[in-house]
């Protein structure tokens, strides 16, 4: 049956059909026609922002914490040119988005009307793909393309950019399922001949490790639990990228943590020496590899990836393998159980007991204060009160509190860890775990911070007392610029160039102004009953837990340099690693 309708109620049908509950947006001129179908209707939730940055980071937390693509919509010129960074954010860790943005009527296009901006130019790199929608017949069969290729392969964003008088015009609605999609269908399963060459590399491999990545999360459920299929199966040591945390549970014995530039003692390690590397769902960047030419030398490698992109691009492997990340690992497990589940025993024996050497030196180590709360007991703190909670979710600002919640927090399964990997984008976080919030009303949503990332969005605490969001915001404030700091402190002969602010806010008082409950803890002998306090309050907190503020955060990869090569902090260990740390191993 024809229906016809205005553009602008075709979007919303389109987002109706498309099984969208939520949109995170902000109004203006040029988006009128279609904020006012949503008035109308009560099957969608708009969620009203502060800012379309935002809306964007809003999107990605929504999206990333349940494997459903985030929409947004905002309006013309700055509203677009606001998404920019949230855009580039998405495509950068693969977090499905779809941008709705308004535009000056078709005819006005190029006259440098008021707030035009040449949208689709502005965001053609920052997308998978974007589209000017000129014509109103078009339309829902664009919106449903759009949807289609930010969900499908690789995951990421895209936009649609509506001028005004298409939304105001009438069309033809086109239902999703007579959509024109057929021209993007990514690679799914894996080539045979090579799924073969893995599996004899795994029966044969004296020293194997599972690199694996937020591709295994992208790729849904049944990826991670071949993931943990095959580790547990093969007795594989497991590492992951800061984006593939929780794909394999952190309490797993196989497990070695995170890898990289503040990756673990043992992960990093096991990674240099390996005999086979299989790559699963990352992409080798360089936070990963540091310096390409002594990347895991003298191994085979394999790559398991969506993206043919991505193979080959910065590491060359051995056995490439396109395909979703989920389907060849049930591939894999299905001809290794055929061929009678081989592994080498023995060369596995003696690798496992090269890493518990490793594990032995205690990377994560520090020293003990009683004076002042050291960053790392903060979180030791709050992972020992929250872990055990109701269902539990973690967002992060950018920084030294970012790497020190990978390495000290755990998590037991996939899409329940929400920062920015590939980006490294401050002001991430708070609006994330908004959007975390908003797909999960009944659960507890962290988001571990430093002063100068919150500040960059915290005008998005209006948001989450507008809408009953009872996100925690985990404040560990040192009063600097902390990654920043220690760059400068190690490799700038420690000269702190604009690396602290001398004008931060009283986060108790900013907390009030909002409407919100605010807690500031400064003595480690309160800080477990201020945690509680935090944990028990109903709505949204302003937690400021006020740390030591010249604390650095190892271990580290300088950068440039090889995974042997990591300054260790405090660890010591005699004939390895020097007092002090800061050695070469």
């Amino acid at each position: 049956m024809t229906r016809t309708m205005t553009g602008a109620r075709m979007v919303v049908q389109a987002l109706r059909d498309q099984g969208v509950d939520t949109v995170f947006g902000y109004p203006g001129g040029a988006v009128l026609p279609i904020y006012d179908e949503i008035f109308q209707q009560n099957d969608i939730r708009h969620i009203l922002v502060r800012h379309e940055q935002g809306a964007i980071h809003m999107a990605e937390g929504y999206a990333r914490s349940t494997g459903k693509p985030g929409v947004v919509l905002v309006t013309s010129g700055p509203g677009a040119t606001n998404t920019v960074t949230g855009l580039v954010d998405a495509l950068m860790d693969s977090i499905p988005v779809v941008v709705l943005t308004g535009q000056v009527p078709t005819f006005m296009i190029g006259t440098d009307g008021f707030q035009e901006a040449d949208t689709v130019g502005i965001t053609r790199p920052c997308t998978k793909m974007n589209w000017l929608v000129k014509e109103t017949e078009k339309l829902s069969d664009v919106i449903h393309q759009a949807f289609h290729v930010a969900t499908h392969g690789r995951p990421g964003p895209v936009l649609v950019d509506i001028p005004k008088d298409v939304q105001f015009a009438t069309g033809t609605y086109t239902p999703p399922s007579k959509a024109r999609t057929q021209h993007y269908k990514p690679r799914m399963d894996g080539d045979p001949a090579q799924i073969l060459r893995l599996v004899e590399m795994i029966e044969t491999a004296e020293r194997p490790i599972l690199y694996t990545g937020g591709g295994v999360i992208n790729s849904g459920p049944a990826a991670t639990a071949a993931l943990r299929a095959l580790a547990d199966a093969t007795g594989f040591p497991v590492t992951s990228t800061l984006m593939g945390l929780g794909a394999y549970p952190a309490s797993g014995t196989q497990w070695l943590g995170m890898l990289g530039m503040h990756g673990l003692y043992e992960a990093n390690l096991a990674m240099h020496g390996c005999d086979l590397m299989v790559n699963i769902g990352a992409r080798f960047d360089d936070r990963i590899t540091g310096r390409i030419a002594d990347f895991s030398p003298g191994s085979r490698k394999a790559h398991i990836d969506i993206d043919p992109s991505s193979i080959n691009k910065v590491i060359r492997v051995d056995v490439p393998i396109v395909g979703d990340v989920g389907r060849v690992l049930e591939e894999v497990l299905r001809v290794w159980t055929e061929r009678g589940r081989k592994v080498n025993a023995e060369g596995l024996a003696k690798w496992w007991g090269r890493i518990a050497e490793w594990r032995a030196v205690d990377c994560l180590r520090y020293k003990p204060a009683t004076a002042t709360i050291k960053p790392q007991y903060a979180l030791q703190r709050l992972e020992a009160l929250t872990k055990h909670r109701r269902d539990r979710y973690i967002c992060t600002e950018v920084g030294q509190h970012q790497m020190w919640a990978a390495q000290f927090l755990g998590f037991e399964d996939p899409n329940r860890w929400m920062t920015s990997g590939g980006l490294g984008t401050m002001g991430y976080g708070l609006p994330a775990s908004i959007g975390v919030q908003i797909a999960h009303p009944d659960a507890l949503v962290i988001n571990v911070a430093g002063e100068a990332s919150w500040l960059m969005n915290m005008q998005e605490m209006g948001t989450a007392i507008q809408f009953r969001a009872p996100v925690k915001q985990f404040i560990l404030n040192n009063e600097r610029l902390g990654m920043v700091r220690q760059w400068q402190e190690l490799l700038h002969g420690e000269r702190y160039s604009q690396s602290w602010s001398e004008s931060l806010p009283d986060f108790v008082k900013l907390a009030e102004a909002f409407g919100c409950k605010g807690i500031k803890c400064a003595d480690p002998a309160d800080l477990d009953d201020a945690i509680r306090e935090m944990l028990d309050y109903p709505g949204p907190v302003i937690f400021d837990c006020l740390v030591e503020k010249h604390e650095n955060c190892f271990p580290m990869i300088p950068s440039g340099n090889a995974h042997n090569q990591m300054l260790l902090g405090e660890a010591e260990t005699q004939g390895v690693i020097g007092a002090g740390g800061a050695v070469l191993v």
